[in-house]
């Protein structure tokens, strides 16, 4: 007797589509993601509507401007300066160590654990960069303004508390940032140099 050909059973694939669906879901929940943090300012307050212009106006001794052109290079004031000499020129501008006339004005201001310092509250660092700069020289130069804040914040709660800034409660991390409240200002990128890229 003649064998016939056996039909090869076929394989149910109604359930591939939920397995599929079910990995995929497995795969997201268990999968971490970078999340894109942005860089903390805080904004000026609307003007009021009674509110002079004259008002608004801040001594040019108080403004640090930070300028990065087309070409990633870095003026800070009138000068040329690297990267590496950003910080302790910013940490120079906000602390004004020596009361120079050429920095920010000093005030008297009670503040809790500390009493009555001089702080140079009006301060403000000015940065301002060319469309054309690269965002890593970008980056580079936000990092380093604030590490100025960091470093001199870090500096006052060791020499107060002997802990790093960090370590400190809310209380006295507000009088820190009272001492040295962080003011960056950023104005909206422009083309200044013509540079093309």
């Amino acid at each position: 007797m003649a064998k016939g050909k056996r039909s090869v059973p076929e394989i149910n694939s109604s359930s591939t589509a939920d397995i599929a669906f079910l990995l995929l879901i497995f795969f997201l929940i268990t999968t971490s993601m970078d999340t894109d943090r942005g860089l903390a300012r805080r904004l000026p307050p609307p003007p009021e509507k009674d509110q002079k212009q004259d008002d608004v106006i801040v001594k040019e001794r108080n403004v640090l401007v930070v300028y990065l052109n087309f070409q990633d290079q870095l003026m800070c004031g009138k000068d040329y300066i690297s990267i590496k000499q950003l910080r302790q020129r910013a940490k120079d501008f906000i602390a004004n160590p020596y009361n120079d006339e050429s920095l920010p004005e000093k005030y008297n201001k009670d503040i809790p654990f500390f009493g009555n310092v001089q702080v140079t509250e009006k301060h403000v660092i000015s940065l301002q960069n060319d469309r054309n700069s690269t965002y890593q020289a970008y980056i580079d130069v936000q990092n380093e303004l604030v590490a100025a804040y960091n470093e001199l914040r870090d500096e006052l709660a060791q020499e107060k508390w002997q802990k790093n800034y960090l370590d400190l409660d809310e209380e006295q991390q507000k009088a820190i940032r009272d001492i040295y409240p962080q003011k960056i200002s950023e104005a909206e990128p422009k083309n200044y140099g013509g540079g093309k890229k």
